[in-house]
């Protein structure tokens, strides 16, 4: 079992209704599972559009498209967090 890690979850502004934004509600899914993992989450703008980056210990793990995640929700049916958690456990 890997020790906890702190992860950095960079994102970018993203399309919604017309309007470009940052926004955290796909992100609430991901952060959920990684902090059920064991794993402390930072949140960090970035301006890369409709991305997100994992980063731990300095070194991106993990990038998926925003718009890939599930809205809202516990991440527990999102099979793109399934693999953002397994890519932060094998960065060790």
């Amino acid at each position: 079992m890997p020790q906890a890690a702190l992860v950095t979850i960079r994102y970018g502004p993203y399309e919604s209704c017309g309007v470009v934004d940052y926004r955290t509600s796909r992100l609430q899914g991901l952060q959920a599972m990684l902090e059920a993992d064991g794993h402390r989450c930072i949140l960090e703008q970035f301006l890369d559009w409709n991305m997100v980056e994992l980063i731990v210990k300095g070194e991106s793990v993990f990038t998926c498209k925003i718009t890939d995640l599930d809205f809202g929700g516990d991440g527990k049916l999102d099979p793109i967090c399934k693999e953002a958690v397994k890519a932060v456990n094998y960065a060790y």
